[in-house]
């Protein structure tokens, strides 16, 4: 099956599942036969959503690997072609890093950033590879707008605008003078250690240096989206899923159910500009919920994407899904909608590698640190609303 089948086969049964639904639901309900046929119904299709998910996978593997193995030669060799490049950019500089990591061998030409703990500046070339690890991992950094800073960076933003007002012929113009306030990035610091043994290292067919900023990315990753989504404010970024995470709470449910009502006013509690970019982004036992809903047509909310790398939609709007975002549950924010390009993540400098030589001396394994210092943080409260589950107090 290709990936054009998967989906196709999606689409099919997920028309199959709403006829069956809409001819056996009744006021009371599915009856158990029609339950247990219901969800076998669904779960085929979730398992066709994760056969996607790795087709998709599958695919943007096998683009990469059939792009040229070298770039063409566009330089003058007589200007000296790479090694005109300097810093990280330079070929000298990734082979060093790379016999640093195999062997331990420091040279003058790595790198470290200024006032760090330890550690070497990756090569421009793998913190690619590690930033596309990050993304992969990591809704937030598809969605939302990332900065690069060398410092804490200071966001102003306008609390009351400038007003216009009817002026009387001959009467003075009242003045309407703008505020504003400043928000800044920080760096929380975060860290991943993991070990590889001294046979591995030894071993010049392993590609050990892709093999450790892969294994850094996923965890970073992972790590980077718990704190987007839910973290507390200590030592790490805020999350935007909490009442005091930096968005505004669009609408609450009456009961421990989202309905399409909810839904609704989720949307249109966002100032239309807003609206033009705006998406969902929610746990995935949340959509299982929605999906079941219908608009005052008959129709239902959800619409499986028939595109490859496309995300599903609910009211025409992409649906983005983390499992760092909240489940339903009383007092829990389940869900956000909005423009999150008004979600900033700030990453300083850049990411680090530290090689621990004597703590794993005795098992015959070295150790390694990376390190990275990231922040996120809603810019514009009314950017982005977020659906508030009836009950409790929240997060």
């Amino acid at each position: 099956m290709n990936l054009q089948e998967a989906i196709e086969k999606r689409a099919k049964a997920w028309e199959a599942l709403k006829t069956f639904l809409d001819t056996h639901i009744t006021a009371d309900g599915l009856s158990a036969d029609h339950q247990a046929t219901y969800d076998k119904m669904e779960k085929d299709i979730e398992n066709l959503t994760k056969t996607i998910e790795i087709l998709q996978k599958q695919a943007e593997l096998e683009n990469k690997l059939n792009q040229p193995m070298s770039d063409p030669v566009t330089n003058n060799p007589a200007d000296g072609g790479e090694e005109n490049q300097t810093g990280r950019e330079n070929k000298e500089y990734t082979s060093a890093f790379i016999n640093y990591a195999r062997n331990g061998e420091i040279t003058n030409i790595l790198q470290t950033t200024p006032n760090s703990d330890g550690g070497y500046l990756i090569p421009t070339e793998y913190e690619s590879i590690l930033i596309q690890k990050l993304t992969e991992n990591n809704i937030f950094r598809q969605i939302s707008r990332v900065i690069s800073t060398m410092s804490p960076l200071k966001i102003p933003v306008e609390v009351n605008g400038t007003t216009a007002s009817w002026t009387g012929e001959n009467q003075k113009a009242p003045e309407s003078n703008s505020t504003f306030k400043q928000l800044s990035l920080e760096a929380h610091k975060m860290t991943v250690r993991t070990r590889a043994s001294i046979e591995l290292l030894q071993d010049s067919f392993i590609n050990i240096e892709s093999y450790l900023i892969e294994d850094f990315g996923k965890a970073m990753g992972i790590k980077e989206e718990e704190a987007f989504c839910t973290g507390d404010g200590s030592n790490k970024p805020k999350g935007i899923f909490r009442a005091d995470g930096g968005a505004d709470t669009g609408v609450e449910t009456s009961g421990a159910a989202i309905t399409g009502d909810n839904m609704i006013d989720l949307i249109h509690s966002l100032k239309s500009p807003y609206r033009a970019k705006a998406k969902f982004v929610t746990n995935d036992s949340t959509v299982a919920q929605v999906r079941k809903l219908k608009d005052n047509q008959g129709q239902y909310l959800w619409q499986p994407s028939m595109q490859a790398g496309q995300p599903d939609r609910l009211y025409g709007y992409p649906v983005h899904t983390s499992p760092a975002v909240p489940a339903v549950a009383a007092g829990a924010f389940a869900m956000a909608f909005g423009d999150f390009d008004y979600y900033r993540i700030g990453d300083r400098m850049t990411r680090t590698v530290q090689r621990l030589i004597e703590l794993y001396a005795e098992n015959g394994q070295v150790g390694f640190l990376a390190t990275s210092r990231v922040d996120g943080l809603v810019t514009l409260p009314e950017a982005i609303k977020l659906m508030k589950i009836a009950g409790g107090a929240g997060a």
